[in-house]
């Protein structure tokens, strides 16, 4: 069965966004590619774990993941549902165990998913060599939430490139990554350098096979390849 044909499955995320403190935009792009990691690695993901057979079947089919915000009482209910918080410098991410593309708890599918927009206060530090970056595509404009889902995608593709022992090296160091937007220049070099790379479905906002992200590796973390200077 190919992965159109099979049941379709979504990871939900939930990005905490009150009115008078939102995060910073890179900093919940780079949560959220961790959330997805936490996922991933969590005991009850994997071998007999409570939640390996919904993973699973979500892995089979389209790897899609949507992101909703919520704030005050909203965010307390998505709290309360099974997954695991993510916190960042400035932004906090819930994730959660797959569930079908018909079939969200109803604390989580009244939250809205569009137009979430979130803004950089200042202009983020140069990645450390020693931690993987997932580049984003200067060329394809997405909002902020759907930014967030294709930094966790390349998270996602990085990941399934590792070792067990490099994977569990980047765990236990808490996944260290970085989430910059790459120059036209770079860009270039990097969708052609064999490196994974993250094209987007088209469902939402940006055209079908857009390339969106770049995963590069890092010296000691996650290293499944950097770009040749």
């Amino acid at each position: 069965m190919s992965r159109d044909e099979a049941p379709q499955f979504v990871l939900p995320l939930v990005v905490r966004l009150e009115k008078t403190a939102p995060p910073a935009r890179t900093d919940a792009l780079e949560t959220a590619a961790r959330a997805v990691l936490v996922m991933l690695s969590d005991p009850r993901s994997v071998g007999d774990g409570e939640w390996a057979q919904a993973m699973s079947d979500w892995q089979d089919a389209r790897i899609r993941k949507v992101v909703r915000r919520a704030r005050g009482g909203e965010w307390r209910k998505a709290s309360a549902l099974p997954g695991i918080t993510v916190t960042g410098k400035s932004a906090e991410v819930r994730v959660f165990p797959p569930v079908p593309l018909d079939g969200w708890p109803k604390e989580l599918a009244k939250l809205q998913v569009s137009g979430t927009e979130l803004d950089d206060p200042e202009q983020p530090p140069a990645p450390d060599p020693a931690a993987p970056v997932l580049w984003m595509s200067p060329d394809v404009d997405m909002s902020a939430g759907k930014a967030m889902a294709q930094a966790g995608h390349g998270a996602q593709l990085a990941w399934w490139e590792l070792s067990d022992a490099d994977r569990d090296a980047w765990r236990e160091a808490g996944f260290p990554l970085a989430v910059r937007t790459a120059t036209p220049e770079r860009w270039a070099a990097l969708t052609t350098s064999g490196l994974p790379v993250v094209r987007d479905a088209g469902f939402t906002e940006i055209a079908p096979g857009s390339c969106t992200v770049v995963s590069e590796g890092g010296l000691h973390y996650c290293p499944i390849g950097r770009l040749q200077k």
